[in-house]
């Protein structure tokens, strides 16, 4: 019986190991999600302001006659 209750108890131990190694995981993934979210948003600014500029020379450039 202390055998039995010794491999739950080991058993124990490492499902709660895991859980830890788990949660650590997902806080460390949880903020690189935002990092790349953030990455993403100054990306698309950064495309929105070029083809911004990109418009305004095209505007510049004499129409065909």
């Amino acid at each position: 019986m202390q055998a039995e209750l010794d491999a739950l108890e080991a058993k124990i131990r490492q499902v709660a190991a895991l859980c830890h190694a788990l949660r650590q995981e997902n806080i460390a993934l949880r903020q690189q999600l935002l990092v790349a979210q953030q990455d993403g948003k100054q990306l698309t600014a950064r495309l929105d302001a070029a083809k911004a500029r990109l418009q305004a020379l095209l505007e510049t450039l004499p129409e065909d006659v």
